[in-house]
C-alpha cells in the first residue's frame, strides 16, 4: 500500500454513519479510492507513523476515548510512540473518525464534508518539478 498522489486513501469504519457518508463524498471527489476498513484490516506501524506525521497529531488523539474497548484495553496504560502505534495496529477500530489522504496531505474527517477541505487544498498544490513540462 502506497500513498499515490492521484489516489484518495480512506481509513475508516464502513459501518459507521460518518464513514458511509465520508466514503460517498470521497467517491464524488476522486475516482481512485483506496479504502481501508479499520474493523477488518490492519495497517503496519510504519504506515500509522507516516499518517500521524502527516496529520501532525499524536497517535492517541486519533482514538475514541469513550469507546468501551479503549476504556478496557488502553485507558489506564502509559505508552511510548511505538506503543501507541501498536495500539492503532491492533485496535484500529478505535479511531474516532475517518482519515483521508490525498495529494500528499492528510485530514481527519470529523464530519463527512471535512474531506472536501482536503480536495481543495490538494488542488492548490504546486506541480512537482519532475512532472512539469518544459517551460522554456
Amino acid at each position: 500500500m502506497q500513498f499515490h498522489p492521484n489516489e484518495l486513501f480512506l481509513i475508516f469504519d464502513p459501518h459507521s454513519n460518518v464513514g458511509k457518508q465520508t466514503k460517498a463524498i470521497a467517491l464524488d471527489l476522486c475516482s481512485h479510492l483506496n479504502e481501508v476498513d479499520v474493523t477488518h484490516e490492519k495497517l503496519s506501524p510504519t504506515y500509522w507513523k507516516e499518517i500521524v506525521n502527516m496529520l501532525g497529531v499524536q497517535p492517541n488523539e486519533l482514538l475514541d476515548h469513550s469507546h468501551p474497548d479503549y476504556k478496557k484495553k488502553v485507558a489506564d496504560n502509559s505508552y511510548t510512540m511505538d506503543g501507541w502505534l501498536e495500539v492503532l495496529v491492533q485496535d484500529g477500530h478505535l479511531i474516532k473518525f475517518p482519515i483521508a489522504i490525498y495529494g500528499g496531505m492528510a485530514i481527519c474527517c470529523h464530519t463527512p464534508t471535512d474531506i472536501m477541505r482536503l480536495h481543495s487544498k490538494s488542488s492548490e498544490t504546486k506541480v512537482l518539478p519532475h512532472l512539469r513540462g518544459n517551460q522554456h
